[in-house]
């Protein structure tokens, strides 16, 4: 790695030091070290959930980006997270129609991978057009699949005998104040071995980003490449779904920031989005535990995206500008 991405990485990392450091100092009391063992073991976990959904989503948003070749994938715009929203409400229906009840976390990982990958299968399909697709109308496809999702996971939750009031906590974006170690480190794991294989697969990932012929002349199965992108990208963002609901704009924003600062590689890319997306996801929370509200704590899906929109317009003009520059 360059010089360039090594300065990056480290300064990523001393952030993410001090937004831990600073999600564990904040309470209700103001800035204060907990003396109390139960405050500090909710404080920690809370903020290792962070991490842990930061790192995936944004580490989802480089792989997406890589698979698809478009400056503008990312878990949210895509659709996916709405897919694994849905799949998670579907098996919270047929729990509760069966009478059990809420499914556990290992009873919700299985339907939201698969509403996560079939949603991006589905976009892909019908952005296509004559074998190429335009990043803005997958966008616009991304967009209407997850407006489709979101409205089947709330005639879902309003078919629920309670509502939805169990499932209606994460669909905003929120992270859990009792999420048990067991599901904290499943989570852990599964966003680890992604985070390395990534790592390992940099190289081929830069070689993809040129075109399929000159990655093949390079050695690069594509296809399998491809296959992998799709399973970790899908997995990634349906473990974060299942964590703390969908959570807008973190894999679209962090690897843009990382990339302007490291530069396209792709190892430091993935590292960085990974190291961004948890920093930024923890500093949110820290601004929602410091912002005074009267009717209860803002929901984190709602405070990335106020972050993200802004910077998810630009983006899209940019883009959208290069592309009439191309046709013109």
């Amino acid at each position: 790695m360059s010089s360039r991405a090594w300065w990056t990485i480290l300064i990523l990392c001393v952030l993410m030091v001090g937004a831990v450091a600073l999600r564990m100092l904040i309470g209700g009391g103001g800035l204060a070290w907990p003396d109390d063992p139960t405050i500090k073991a909710l404080r920690l976990d809370r903020t290792l959930a962070g991490l842990i959904v930061g790192a995936g989503v944004g580490l989802s948003g480089v792989l997406l980006q890589a698979l698809l070749r478009n400056p503008l994938a990312s878990p949210d715009i895509l659709g996916l997270a709405s897919g694994a929203g849905l799949g998670v409400m579907l098996s919270f229906y047929l729990g509760f129609a069966a009478g059990y009840g809420a499914m556990p976390l290992l009873g919700r990982i299985g339907p939201a991978i698969v509403g996560s990958t079939a949603t991006l299968g589905l976009v892909y399909l019908l952005s296509r057009r004559r074998g190429i697709v335009e990043p803005v109308a997958m966008v616009l496809v991304g967009v209407i699949v997850a407006i489709l999702a979101g409205a089947g996971t709330q005639l879902l939750r309003h078919l629920m005998p309670d509502r939805g009031l169990e499932a209606s906590r994460w669909l905003v974006g929120a992270l859990p104040d009792d999420l048990p170690a067991w599901q904290l480190w499943t989570g852990a794991g599964v966003t680890a071995a992604c985070l390395v294989v990534a790592v390992m697969l940099g190289r081929q990932m830069d070689a993809a980003s040129l075109s399929d012929d000159e990655a093949l002349s390079l050695g690069v199965h594509v296809r399998r490449l491809r296959t992998l992108l799709f399973v970790m990208s899908g997995v990634l963002a349906a473990i974060t779904v299942v964590i703390a609901g969908p959570i807008g704009f973190v894999g679209l924003v962090c690897p843009h920031v990382v990339r302007l600062a490291a530069g396209p590689a792709h190892r430091p890319l993935v590292v960085g989005s990974a190291l961004a997306g948890g920093t930024l996801v923890v500093l949110a929370d820290v601004l929602i535990r410091a912002i005074p509200t009267t009717a209860g704590r803002i929901p984190l899906g709602v405070l990335t995206t106020i972050i993200g929109g802004p910077v998810f317009i630009v983006l899209l003009r940019r883009e959208l500008a290069d592309a009439s520059r191309r046709s013109g």
